[in-house]
């Protein structure tokens, strides 16, 4: 492979990097909550404020990526970060809230174009999905580097002082501007064909757009279909259960332990390590056991940790076991759904795969009711509940829709 291409392959990875900043809003809800005097259900909206987006851009991004280019729309969605990543300078309330506004603006526009660009740089079709997967790979690193990357801004950039944690969001735009540059200097030639709606960014195959000027209507028409609605919220929850818990885990050992922030930080670390671990180990897997019995194993075992985490008070070593448990055991639960989605009506896995990126909003939607039962309870056993609720709804896709 020629040194110009692995830089170009290199250029596009590193863009995944970028793409794993938004699950830094876990960690870092737990600060602003801290510096804002917030309740726990408001800073249960700022993953909201995170992952609305993809429910309004997912389709839209990707008709418009026929003319834009994948290329140019990943450099978009750079800039937006880029620019947003220094409203909270300001160092308000409403300047960090415009600041994860932004995040999520740019990464669901990542998120639609990054996986199509590997295309452009990977003819191999026998390496392609290799390559996705190195992707996904850096995009875990990043989530892991996340509470590192708040705690340089808190102890270095702000002097110790945790009031100005809103200083890893500049650090976050530096990154992303790096990473800009590598990727509008490397030569990737745009795509001949029409672009791509890919698939969200944990799996599947990427197909081209039929109609622009239909496919939108076409894409939501599929919710007809009673199969897609299913697996549409199946896609819904298993994001939900996973940002979910990449927020209420630090929120568990501070709470419950007494840790402090900064100390918190190594619950979603355990949480994303174990994911990775478990989508790794479920390639293996998968190809040894069905994914459907796969998936009710495991999804049947997750209920079982949470009603554990939820009800049965452990030494915290014990609760860092059950959190980076559940990471692991949902790990491949959204590739699974998705490949079922796209074998309900294999002749439109395009218009599938639009549809899908929308059902990523579903990472905002379980952290608001996480933090209002949380602070209505008085306790964060409810808000654990929360996941249970989610967990509930993937046990009835994994036994109530039949593989093709």
């Amino acid at each position: 492979m020629k040194t110009k291409q692995l830089s170009c392959i290199g250029a596009v990875l590193f863009a995944f990097f970028v793409q794993g900043f938004c699950d830094i809003v876990g960690i870092s809800s737990d600060y602003a909550r801290e510096a804002f005097g917030w309740s726990q259900t408001m800073a249960g909206f700022l993953p909201s404020m995170v992952f609305v987006w993809f429910l309004f851009l997912g389709v839209p991004v990707g008709i418009q990526m026929n003319r834009w280019g994948r290329k140019n729309t990943v450099l978009l969605g750079m800039v937006v970060t880029i620019v947003g990543m220094m409203v909270p300078l300001i160092g308000t309330s409403w300047a960090c809230l415009v600041g994860y506004a932004a995040l999520g603006i740019g990464n669901a526009i990542l998120q639609v174009s990054e996986n199509p660009l590997i295309k452009n740089v990977v003819t191999d079709e026998k390496i392609l999905t290799s390559s996705l997967t190195a992707g996904q790979v850096v995009k875990a690193v990043s989530s892991f580097c996340g509470p590192f990357i708040m705690l340089f801004a808190v102890n270095v950039l702000g002097g110790g002082d945790p009031q100005r944690w809103y200083l890893a969001f500049p650090v976050l735009g530096v990154i992303t501007l790096l990473s800009a540059l590598w990727l509008w200097l490397s030569p990737i030639p745009r795509e001949s064909a029409p672009a791509t709606i890919p698939a969200a960014a944990t799996a599947g195959p990427v197909a081209s757009v039929p109609d622009v000027s239909t496919s939108g209507l076409q894409t939501f028409a599929l919710l007809k279909n009673p199969t897609i609605l299913l697996l549409f919220f199946g896609i819904f929850f298993a994001v939900a259960i996973d940002v979910g818990t990449n927020f209420v885990s630090s929120k568990v050992m501070i709470s419950r332990y007494g840790w402090s922030v900064a100390e918190a930080g190594m619950a979603p670390q355990v949480y994303f390590i174990s994911r990775t671990v478990g989508a790794f180990l479920g390639v293996f897997l998968m190809t040894k056991i069905a994914d459907m019995t796969y998936f009710r194993l495991n999804i049947v075992t997750c209920i079982l940790v949470i009603l554990s985490l939820a009800f049965v008070q452990l030494p915290d070593a014990w609760a860092l076991a059950q959190i980076g448990a559940i990471g692991f055991l949902c790990s491949c639960i959204f590739p699974i759904i998705y490949s079922m989605a796209v074998q309900a009506e294999p002749q439109k896995a395009n218009l599938i795969s639009g549809l899908m990126i929308t059902a990523v909003a579903g990472g905002g939607a379980a952290t608001p009711f996480i933090g209002f039962a949380t602070d209505l309870a008085g306790t964060i056993t409810a808000g654990i509940c929360v996941l249970l609720l989610c967990a509930a709804y993937l046990t009835f896709c994994a036994f109530g829709v039949k593989s093709a």
